[in-house]
């Protein structure tokens, strides 16, 4: 099948299948996928045009709802995170969509950019996971997740028979203003600086707009690693972040596409779609999925595969 706006022919069944997989990984770290998808977009499908940060950013649409519905069914879902990741990341996304447009709408510049964003990204988590200090209290929560998982499964039993309800929240926000943010996770207490989550998600907002991946990639291992938050708090507030960017996004993207008439700059719809709709069936098996897995292997997980794609970017710069 020929996409006349990406300008590229692929069949059908391989969109949906490719996002299907990277997804269900991805979303366990809060992450929807897209900055695995776009360079398997430019590299594989040949698809670089810079309405590919776009249709990339259409995929989030599509894709994460399912997931942020795993996540407030199962009451780990932070809204008062979220609204401040959204609150920040919404300026800077249009910032950095006019930024890819103008300065980087070359291939290969544009690689470059993205190698240094993922790396940064890997070499974060990475350092995270190696020192002797980190991740103390998602190691607590795993060391007691399948026995918390097996209580708050009876609990929930006993009070869907006793008040017909399907479930019981489990992140209890304590307080939440202008200067802090805390709140209780399996008996233990986070608190966070209001200005620092907004500032990283402005600073966010832009990369992503730039890259078309909504910022999650980036501020999750941010929230993780930075402000020692535990991965499985955070996941449901940056996916959430993700989809309300992606929104404004893509209609940037396509409000500023009559301005640049010899550009493709609106994203590719249907194949957009194509990628969600795989993406929606992996983001919410790998929600579901998630508690079950050690938060330090999800960790692993992404460094890994962040790193590996940006050193790919970095080589093909390079001529490797």
């Amino acid at each position: 099948m020929f996409f006349h706006t990406a300008g590229i022919e692929v069949s059908p069944w391989i969109p949906p299948l490719v996002a299907f997989v990277i997804s269900f990984f991805t979303s366990m770290g809060g992450i929807s996928g897209a900055f695995l998808l776009l360079p398997f977009q430019v590299s594989v499908l040949g698809y670089t045009n810079p309405s590919v940060s776009a249709t990339n950013q259409l995929f989030n649409i599509v894709a994460i709802p399912s997931g942020v519905y795993r996540y407030c069914k199962e009451g780990r879902m932070v809204w008062p995170l979220a609204w401040v990741i959204v609150a920040g990341t919404l300026p800077g996304v249009f910032i950095g969509a006019f930024v890819r447009v103008k300065y980087l709408p070359d291939p290969k510049n544009f690689k470059l950019f993205a190698a240094f964003v993922l790396l940064y990204i890997g070499i974060r988590l990475i350092r995270d996971l190696l020192s002797k200090n980190s991740g103390k209290a998602d190691k607590a929560l795993c060391e007691k997740n399948f026995q918390d998982i097996v209580r708050n499964h009876q609990i929930k039993t006993a009070q869907s028979e006793k008040k017909g309800c399907e479930a019981i929240p489990v992140v209890e926000v304590t307080h939440f203003n202008l200067k802090r943010l805390g709140y209780k996770f399996y008996g233990e207490q986070f608190d966070v600086s209001f200005r620092g989550i907004f500032s990283l998600s402005f600073i966010v907002g832009i990369v992503g707009g730039i890259y078309g991946i909504g910022g999650g990639a980036i501020i999750a291992p941010f929230l993780v690693t930075f402000f020692g938050l535990p991965v499985y708090t955070i996941a449901g507030a940056a996916l959430m972040g993700t989809f309300i960017t992606s929104v404004a996004g893509v209609a940037f993207y396509q409000a500023i596409a009559p301005f640049y008439p010899n550009m493709s700059v609106a994203p590719d719809w249907f194949l957009g779609i194509l990628f969600g709709l795989g993406g929606m069936a992996g983001i919410y098996l790998g929600a579901r999925c998630q508690k079950y897995v050690p938060a330090k292997v999800i960790k692993w997980m992404l460094a890994g595969i962040i790193t590996l794609t940006a050193l790919k970017y970095l080589a093909e710069f390079l001529g490797f």
